[in-house]
């Protein structure tokens, strides 16, 4: 099998795995699949209007519109993305509900960045009700559920959510740490009611509780009585009771305070686990984001090696121009086949377009357009910094100072210098460096001197740099000066 059937094959692989996937509503499976079958064959139009498909059903309709048009571009007869596009576009109300969905959310985004959660979670209810696909918004909703303890609403808008996407990792996230919090309350046991007593007086009957008040009446006289009989005893006894009773008290005190303590001990350790549990959501959102951009730059990659080679097979472009492609993949984040492919190619091109480009660098610094040999002499290096023993190092070092980068020019000198040190170009280098090293010298001088004089010498500031200049022609006298001895 050769390489393009080799990566025709790849690409429809993946493809019917994100078919399966989507078929289980395994939307987030499905377009990491379907990704993968486009960076191997970007013009698998099957698979770039599943994947549309597949951000339709939640909620990311201008991800699915980008996917379609893209496939309506690549293929424009007998596409079946006409029919998604025409679909979605007839209906200007629901495109207007959409875009107004997707403004809430972003609001939203920013009412949790600012502590506004009540806010967040009232405009999300909004936009999942008038946006139910919306995927995003369900998952935003429940963090904030459940970042509030309303953990049956947070349930509930998960499952939503699930519903929507049944591989959905962050969703998954959040259902693990629900089972978590889900415990069984306690119910208060219910007041019994009061036991009464029921009689009949004449034709009325009566109901009244079994304790009357005059019983009550009576058995408080009667204590009463008690306690006038017995107060001599009882004032005796109270000396004997009293710091028994007083330290009964402090006891119990004690135990409820520390009670209380442990109480506060666990909210706080369940409020630090929440915290905790937020900033790992955060952290991995920042991570998703940052596969993503990885997946993306893989995805440019084989599309631009894609490109070079359908360049190269149809012997219709130069070096030059092939090159030019190439220096912007990032060979890392190719596979292995296409590291290989990728080697072959510079292998093949870069010499040549080397060659070209060096050519045109150093006309154009010959001419004094400094610029133009930037641009060409930058690529000469990016595919061959030793070019010719270090000579387009050199130039371009030359080329930046005479575009009063001093910056880039000290540092392309100075790779001259450490890296080929014994050319002819190290000791032009190394002079240049002491060039450009005295001149910044002076600059720092001169800027010091104007910021200690006073403001009625404004006319004299320009002064240091005339002195600078003459500083230069001293420096020209000093060689001459020098070549006497």
């Amino acid at each position: 099998m050769d390489y393009t059937k080799k990566i025709v094959y790849q690409s429809n692989y993946w493809y019917n795995d994100g078919l399966r996937k989507a078929q289980i509503r395994d939307m987030s499976g499905a377009i990491v699949s379907l990704r993968r079958s486009l960076q191997f064959n970007r013009e698998n139009i099957a698979a770039r209007n599943l994947l549309g498909l597949v951000y339709y059903g939640i909620g990311e309709v201008p991800e699915a519109l980008v996917e379609w048009i893209i496939s309506k571009n690549l293929r424009s007869y007998n596409n079946i993305a006409d029919y998604y596009i025409n679909t979605v576009q007839a209906s200007a109300r629901e495109l207007e509900t959409i875009n107004l969905a997707i403004k809430k959310y972003n609001q939203c985004l920013a009412y949790c960045q600012q502590n506004g959660e009540d806010l967040a979670i009232i405009q999300l209810k909004q936009v999942v009700s008038s946006h139910p696909t919306f995927l995003k918004a369900h998952q935003l909703l429940a963090l904030l559920y459940l970042h509030t303890g309303q953990y049956t609403r947070a349930r509930q808008m998960v499952r939503q959510a699930r519903k929507l996407d049944t591989g959905n990792e962050l969703t998954l996230k959040y259902m693990h740490e629900l089972t978590h919090q889900r415990g069984k309350q306690r119910r208060r046991p219910g007041k019994k009611k009061e036991d009464a007593v029921e009689y009949s007086l004449g034709n009325e009957t009566i109901i009244q509780p079994k304790h009357s008040r005059v019983k009550e009446m009576a058995s408080h006289l009667a204590v009463a009585n008690i306690f006038i009989g017995a107060a001599i005893g009882a004032a005796v006894i109270w000396f004997l009771v009293a710091p028994a009773v007083n330290q009964s008290q402090n006891e119990r005190m004690n135990e409820q305070m520390r009670s209380y303590s442990d109480q506060i001990k666990t909210l706080e350790a369940q409020v630090s686990a929440q915290t905790r549990t937020l900033d790992n959501y955060r952290a991995s959102g920042e991570e998703v984001e940052a596969d993503a951009d990885q997946a993306q730059t893989t995805q440019n990659s084989y599309e631009s090696l894609m490109t070079v080679v359908d360049q190269y097979n149809s012997g219709e472009y130069s070096y030059a121009a092939m090159a030019d492609t190439l220096i912007g993949i990032k060979r890392d984040s190719l596979g292995e086949s296409g590291q290989s492919r990728y080697d072959e190619l510079t292998d093949e091109i870069y010499p040549a377009a080397c060659d070209t480009n060096f050519s045109t660098g150093t006309e154009a610094l010959d001419a004094g357009n400094y610029q133009g040999a930037i641009d060409a002499l930058v690529k000469v290096v990016s595919m061959n910094a030793g070019y010719n023993d270090g000579q387009a190092l050199f130039d371009l070092a030359q080329a930046y100072m005479g575009n009063g980068d001093n910056e880039n020019a000290v540092t392309y000198f100075k790779r001259v210098v450490d890296e080929y040190g014994d050319s002819e170009y190290a000791k032009e280098a190394q002079t240049n460096l002491d060039t450009l090293s005295a001149a910044a010298a002076d600059a720092s001088s001169d800027d010091s001197t104007a910021d200690d004089s006073s403001a009625d010498a404004g006319s004299s500031g320009s002064g240091p740099s005339d002195s600078g200049s003459s500083g230069g022609s001293s420096s020209d006298t000093g060689s001459s000066g020098d070549s006497g001895e």
